[in-house]
């Protein structure tokens, strides 16, 4: 970038920079700034002005980050989950647009972003985590800015939204488990076998919605995890799962049991709508052909509906994920079977989430090894 001089009048000298375009209008402008002195005074003030201009420090954009947001959701709107769109463009409709919208860029500082963080968490009494999931957009479209040359850096990248206190895995006892399972076959058996599939594999319930019945191998008791559901405005979609990546699990006895008693009534159900019986239909479904899966929303109002039928306070349908996972690991099955199980990316991420649990666990170890490296008794 050059900058340009010229004598005014004797000891004035008027320094003009061409600026760069504005990323939406398109238009270049001039910055024209006088300083008085000699000429050797003015080049020093035209170099030092050039190097500001160059490092984004001073820039005659009005771009706003409304205009850059709209642009950045557009852009990973084909990148990210649908579910995760949707939340981001509801953030920025109700907080992020309104808050900081009509900003420009370059009036968007890390001191005003931690600031912006503590008063959603202090005036607001937003947690930790919905703080971060605006952060999250922030940087994600600050960052982008980057990358087109908007802005020379990110000022997201060295805010600090508050940290999250991990919630204590806590999940249901087995006597309520088992309550909790008969009360769903009582409830409606399909509900029930839901439940159970939820249970014996730890999948996550946009999962258990995508099963088709072609998913399940009847000669080797497995089932494939190939896709998800997700809600989204107006309806469903079927997607890849969390990982991206398909894993097949081995399934007990009595939940293949339970899988065939729910494959004889959507059989039972196609014969009774006069329709044909697809093997590549969804498992638990919303309608009488298995065209449609169901709803994961529908699966966790249906769980809170039983919780509070049977008068248990505190259990989310999560927490099926949980227990499968804990006694997993409480009966010594190995962590990185566990974490494929789940459909975690590493078993990594299996320690992190357990971690509380695994300490407890290592006690009983320490315990084992007291028991057997303890002297034996004194014989006389």
């Amino acid at each position: 970038m050059k900058g340009s001089m010229r004598e005014r009048r004797p000891g004035a000298w008027e320094l003009i920079v061409q600026l760069p375009c504005d990323p939406v209008t398109g238009i270049a402008k001039q910055l024209s700034r006088t300083v008085r002195g000699t000429k050797r005074d003015a080049q020093r003030a035209l170099a030092a002005l050039v190097t500001e201009v160059s490092a984004g420090k001073i820039s005659s954009s009005t771009t706003t980050l409304n205009q850059l947001l709209v642009q950045w959701l557009d852009l990973v709107s084909a990148q990210l989950a649908a579910t995760t769109v949707r939340e981001y463009r509801r953030l920025v409709a109700t907080r992020l647009a309104p808050d900081l919208g009509a900003l420009t860029l370059r009036r968007i500082t890390t001191q005003r972003l931690d600031s912006y963080y503590a008063g959603l968490a202090r005036d607001r009494g937003l947690a930790a985590a919905t703080v971060r999931h605006h952060h999250a957009v922030l940087r994600g479209a600050l960052g982008q800015a980057v990358a087109w040359g908007w802005i020379p850096t990110n000022p997201a990248a060295g805010a600090s939204p508050p940290k999250i206190r991990r919630r204590e895995i806590a999940p249901p006892p087995l006597d309520v488990t088992r309550q909790l399972l008969a009360a769903a076959d009582d409830h409606g058996p399909e509900f029930g076998a839901l439940l159970r599939v939820l249970a014996a594999t730890g999948a996550r319930r946009g999962e258990v919605c995508g099963l088709r019945w072609s998913d399940i191998n009847w000669h080797t008791n497995t089932l494939s995890i190939n896709r998800s559901v997700a809600s989204v405005a107006g309806g469903t979609i079927v997607k890849d799962t969390k990982t991206h990546a398909a894993r097949h699990i081995a399934i007990d006895t009595d939940t293949m049991a339970a899988l065939a008693r729910q494959l004889e009534r959507a059989k039972d159900c196609a014969v009774a709508c006069q329709l044909e019986f697809d093997d590549n239909s969804f498992v638990f479904s919303s309608t009488p052909d298995g065209a449609q899966p169901l709803h994961p929303d529908s699966i966790t109002t249906g769980f809170r509906r039983l919780c509070d039928k049977v008068g248990l306070k505190g259990v989310r349908l999560h927490d099926l994920r949980h227990l499968h996972a804990t006694q997993l690991l409480a009966a010594g099955v190995p962590v990185r079977t566990v974490s494929g199980r789940l459909g975690h990316a590493n078993a990594a991420t299996t320690l992190n989430v357990y971690a509380h649990f695994l300490q407890a666990s290592d006690r009983q170890a320490a315990d084992v090894i007291e028991g057997l490296l303890a002297a034996p008794p004194a014989t006389t």
